[in-house]
């Protein structure tokens, strides 16, 4: 089965060593559960969700049978407007639609700074997106991770090791449940 994971520095790992980035982590988390799993890398760090869909038939060229998609911390980093934000995340769940392939969307918080409403404007996109039919969402990439010095690193935006660690174990019963959807269509 291969699973692409379209996403930006998090999903990418950046500043950490291959094999302790996302990606790699939840490889060797799936396969422990007996999951043949091939990952499809389509994460770039400092992407924004406008990078994401312009490049999603490129990194669907060889083709996925599910997808995680994990977009949009850099839209609320550069505090773009988020009904951009939504078009281009409703344009990727709609592209992988078109595919039958089954996804996990992984949403985003907007800084603090960007104020209150900016930040209730930023996460309604991801949870009027997860409410979509046949998409399993999770509201926060960086769940119990963010803001935390002992799981990030020295710039405290980008999860350490343990920090991936945790975001794995947290997320790997919804990827389980995402390849079971393969499974049984």
């Amino acid at each position: 089965m291969r699973l692409l994971v379209l996403g930006d520095s998090l999903a990418a790992g950046y500043g950490l060593a291959r094999q302790d980035g996302f990606q790699a982590r939840l490889a060797e988390a799936l396969r422990a559960h007996g999951h043949d799993v091939v990952m499809v890398d389509g994460a770039v760090s400092g992407d924004t969700t406008a990078g994401g869909r312009a490049r999603l038939d490129w990194v669907l060229a060889d083709g996925a049978d599910a997808a995680i998609v994990e977009l949009g911390g850099n839209d609320g980093l550069r505090g773009l407007d988020p009904s951009a934000t939504e078009a281009n995340l409703a344009a990727i769940l709609d592209g992988l639609a078109a595919k039958r392939i089954p996804v996990l969307l992984s949403g985003m918080l907007a800084p603090p700074n960007l104020g209150p409403e900016y930040g209730r404007d930023f996460r309604a996109v991801f949870d009027r997106l997860g409410a979509r039919a046949g998409v399993i969402y999770d509201p926060f990439f960086l769940a119990g991770v963010a803001r935390d010095p002992a799981l990030n690193q020295p710039d405290g935006i980008h999860p350490n090791p343990e920090g991936v660690r945790r975001i794995v174990a947290r997320l790997l019963p919804l990827v389980e449940r995402l390849l079971a959807e393969v499974r049984a269509s």
